[in-house]
């Protein structure tokens, strides 16, 4: 599936979840340690409008960063999260708003040069610009399994499982190690895996989770008895 299609796919099934959430379940924790329900959604919807930024930026000739300053970007996911205890309608619709806001510029990424970055925050870190359709797809599915409400990696398509293992392989540096499915015929290799590099083992979806720096659970080993730690994002 192309990417496009992924994130769209993505993004409706993040909205049904969203849509049928209780109002009284926003409050709830998320495994995003510190963060509800209600600042999991608000981070969303928020991201997807400074990505939305970004493009707008580069079809329009005029670079934005993603973020004025860290501190503003936090500040405005508690806000949104508050407004949740009064109106979770409110921030339903403007994580609505906030995924058709995507879809109207993400082709904007194809068309631009290889080697563009844009920065996070101003004299922040720098991220590839041609990449942003699949930033986006990480945020959806990661935090969508995030909130903790009936929607795990396990529901994660296979081709975005293993997208997802693909690029962590890619940043992958220091001790190296194998990694095997034992439900698909994959295999990967991080880092600089030497002859005695432990290998971990284990369903495509739990390492795809584990892989992003989330706890697989049990479901997941490995040859030396231990997991290596994953960075998480």
């Amino acid at each position: 599936m192309a990417l496009l299609a992924q994130l769209e796919s993505a993004s409706q099934r993040m909205l049904h979840t969203v849509d049928r959430l209780p109002d009284d379940a926003w409050g709830a924790p998320t495994r995003c340690a510190g963060w509800s329900r209600a600042h999991v959604i608000a981070h969303v919807a928020l991201n997807a409008e400074a990505l939305a930024g970004v493009l707008r930026g580069f079809r329009d000739g005029v670079p934005v960063t993603m973020y004025t300053s860290q501190a503003d970007r936090d500040r405005d996911i508690d806000d949104l999260a508050a407004l949740a205890a009064t109106s979770p309608a409110a921030v339903r619709e403007r994580l609505r708003t906030s995924v058709a806001a995507f879809a109207e510029v993400a082709d904007v990424a194809a068309g631009l040069p290889e080697g563009t970055t844009f920065e996070r925050t101003p004299g922040g870190q720098l991220m590839p610009a041609t990449a942003v359709p699949f930033i986006r797809l990480r945020e959806v599915e990661i935090h969508h399994a995030d909130l903790d409400a009936g929607y795990t990696a396990s529901d994660w398509p296979q081709a975005t499982a293993m997208d997802f293992l693909a690029e962590e392989v890619r940043r992958a540096s220091g001790p190296g190690f194998h990694v095997v499915a034992t439900d698909e015929p994959a295999r990967w290799t991080f880092g600089s895996a030497g002859p005695d590099a432990p290998t971990v083992s284990g369903p495509l979806a739990a390492l795809a989770w584990w892989a992003t720096g989330r706890d697989p659970g049990p479901v997941l080993s490995s040859t030396n008895g231990t997991l290596p730690t994953m960075e998480g994002r």
